[in-house]
Protein backbone atom coordinates (compact mmCIF):
# COMPACT_ATOMS: atom_id res chain seq x y z
CA UNK A 1 0.00 0.00 0.00
CA UNK A 2 1.25 3.71 -0.81
CA UNK A 3 0.93 5.72 1.73
CA UNK A 4 1.65 8.99 2.34
CA UNK A 5 1.46 11.77 5.57
CA UNK A 6 -1.09 14.69 5.02
CA UNK A 7 -0.73 17.52 7.68
CA UNK A 8 -3.70 18.41 9.25
CA UNK A 9 -5.41 21.95 8.48
CA UNK A 10 -7.73 23.66 10.99
CA UNK A 11 -10.74 23.04 8.96
CA UNK A 12 -10.11 19.40 9.40
CA UNK A 13 -9.59 19.63 13.21
CA UNK A 14 -12.35 18.01 14.05
CA UNK A 15 -11.75 14.95 11.96
CA UNK A 16 -8.39 14.71 13.92
CA UNK A 17 -10.29 14.86 16.96
CA UNK A 18 -12.70 12.09 16.19
CA UNK A 19 -9.90 9.96 15.42
CA UNK A 20 -7.92 10.61 19.05
CA UNK A 21 -10.96 9.51 20.75
CA UNK A 22 -11.00 6.29 19.49
CA UNK A 23 -7.18 6.35 19.94
CA UNK A 24 -8.10 7.08 23.54
CA UNK A 25 -10.82 4.68 24.21
CA UNK A 26 -8.40 2.08 22.62
CA UNK A 27 -5.68 2.71 24.88
CA UNK A 28 -7.69 3.56 28.07
CA UNK A 29 -8.09 -0.48 28.94
CA UNK A 30 -4.30 0.09 29.71
CA UNK A 31 -3.41 3.87 30.83
CA UNK A 32 -6.64 4.68 32.69
CA UNK A 33 -7.87 7.16 30.66
CA UNK A 34 -10.89 8.13 31.94
CA UNK A 35 -14.18 10.12 30.20
CA UNK A 36 -15.79 13.01 30.89
CA UNK A 37 -19.16 13.17 32.24
CA UNK A 38 -19.45 13.70 28.40
CA UNK A 39 -18.22 10.45 27.44
CA UNK A 40 -14.97 12.76 25.93
CA UNK A 41 -11.49 12.12 26.49
CA UNK A 42 -10.21 15.26 27.28
CA UNK A 43 -6.68 16.25 25.63
CA UNK A 44 -5.47 19.60 27.29
CA UNK A 45 -2.72 20.28 24.74
CA UNK A 46 -5.11 19.51 21.25
CA UNK A 47 -5.76 22.72 20.29
CA UNK A 48 -2.01 23.46 20.37
CA UNK A 49 -1.32 21.41 17.57
CA UNK A 50 -3.31 24.43 15.45
CA UNK A 51 -1.44 27.23 17.40
CA UNK A 52 1.83 25.58 17.91
CA UNK A 53 5.11 25.50 16.07
CA UNK A 54 6.84 22.99 18.09
CA UNK A 55 3.47 20.63 17.48
CA UNK A 56 2.45 18.83 14.27
CA UNK A 57 -0.44 16.69 13.42
CA UNK A 58 -1.17 14.58 10.15
CA UNK A 59 -3.34 12.43 8.94
CA UNK A 60 -1.95 9.09 7.48
CA UNK A 61 -3.38 8.29 3.65
CA UNK A 62 -3.59 6.09 0.65
CA UNK A 63 -1.93 7.39 -1.96
CA UNK A 64 -4.60 7.20 -5.09
CA UNK A 65 -7.76 7.43 -2.89
CA UNK A 66 -6.43 9.65 0.02
CA UNK A 67 -8.53 6.89 2.29
CA UNK A 68 -7.96 7.83 5.77
CA UNK A 69 -5.98 5.08 7.33
CA UNK A 70 -4.76 7.11 10.82
CA UNK A 71 -3.26 9.58 12.33
CA UNK A 72 0.12 11.16 13.98
CA UNK A 73 0.81 14.00 16.23
CA UNK A 74 4.32 15.06 17.10
CA UNK A 75 5.43 17.74 19.39
CA UNK A 76 8.80 18.43 20.98
CA UNK A 77 8.07 18.01 24.38
CA UNK A 78 10.96 15.75 25.87
CA UNK A 79 10.90 13.56 29.19
CA UNK A 80 14.81 12.38 29.02
CA UNK A 81 16.58 14.56 26.81
CA UNK A 82 16.75 18.63 26.60
CA UNK A 83 15.59 19.26 23.27
CA UNK A 84 14.29 17.03 20.19
CA UNK A 85 10.87 15.57 18.64
CA UNK A 86 8.45 12.67 20.12
CA UNK A 87 5.50 11.06 19.11
CA UNK A 88 2.95 11.93 21.00
CA UNK A 89 0.21 10.20 19.41
CA UNK A 90 -0.39 7.33 16.64
CA UNK A 91 -2.43 5.22 15.80
CA UNK A 92 -3.11 3.16 12.08
CA UNK A 93 -6.92 2.37 12.04
CA UNK A 94 -7.55 -1.33 13.05
CA UNK A 95 -8.72 -2.60 9.72
CA UNK A 96 -5.13 -1.40 8.06
CA UNK A 97 -2.94 -2.67 10.57
CA UNK A 98 -0.34 -5.98 10.03
CA UNK A 99 0.09 -4.11 6.44
CA UNK A 100 3.76 -2.50 7.50
CA UNK A 101 1.47 0.98 7.16
CA UNK A 102 2.83 1.75 11.00
CA UNK A 103 6.32 0.78 10.39
CA UNK A 104 6.45 2.83 7.27
CA UNK A 105 4.55 6.21 8.61
CA UNK A 106 7.32 6.11 11.49
CA UNK A 107 10.13 5.84 9.69
CA UNK A 108 8.32 9.19 7.56
CA UNK A 109 8.50 10.89 11.17
CA UNK A 110 11.89 9.96 11.87
CA UNK A 111 12.96 11.56 8.26
CA UNK A 112 11.43 14.75 8.38
CA UNK A 113 13.10 16.31 11.51
CA UNK A 114 16.73 15.79 12.35
CA UNK A 115 18.39 15.33 15.75
CA UNK A 116 16.89 13.45 19.25
CA UNK A 117 13.98 11.28 19.20
CA UNK A 118 11.95 10.00 22.30
CA UNK A 119 9.16 7.04 21.56
CA UNK A 120 7.18 6.25 24.51
CA UNK A 121 5.08 2.98 24.33
CA UNK A 122 1.25 3.65 25.34
CA UNK A 123 1.49 2.41 29.00
CA UNK A 124 1.77 -1.03 30.11
CA UNK A 125 0.74 -2.34 26.57
CA UNK A 126 2.74 -5.07 25.36
CA UNK A 127 2.29 -4.62 21.81
CA UNK A 128 2.70 -0.96 21.79
CA UNK A 129 6.17 -1.96 22.97
CA UNK A 130 6.88 -4.70 20.75
CA UNK A 131 5.42 -2.81 17.83
CA UNK A 132 7.93 0.40 18.54
CA UNK A 133 10.83 -2.12 19.52
CA UNK A 134 10.72 -4.00 16.53
CA UNK A 135 10.65 -0.32 14.27
CA UNK A 136 13.22 1.43 16.42
CA UNK A 137 15.51 -1.87 16.20
CA UNK A 138 15.01 -1.58 12.82
CA UNK A 139 15.31 2.35 11.87
CA UNK A 140 18.56 2.45 14.08
CA UNK A 141 20.31 -0.48 13.87
CA UNK A 142 20.08 -1.20 17.23
CA UNK A 143 21.67 1.89 18.57
CA UNK A 144 19.07 3.28 20.70
CA UNK A 145 18.31 3.23 24.73
CA UNK A 146 15.88 2.43 26.72
CA UNK A 147 15.24 4.47 29.94
CA UNK A 148 12.55 4.87 32.08
CA UNK A 149 10.06 3.27 29.73
CA UNK A 150 11.22 6.07 26.81
CA UNK A 151 12.97 4.76 23.62
CA UNK A 152 15.26 7.55 23.01
CA UNK A 153 17.81 7.35 19.72
CA UNK A 154 19.55 10.26 17.62
CA UNK A 155 18.46 10.02 13.92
Amino acid sequence: MNIYLDRVKEDKKDTLYRLLEYSLFEESLNDGNEMNEEAIFEYKYFDSYFTDKDRDAFFIREKGTNKLLGFVMINTHMEIKEKGHSIAEFMVIPKYRRNKIGKKIAFMCFDMYDGIWEISPSKDSEKAYQFWKHVIDEYTNNNYEYINEIFVFKK
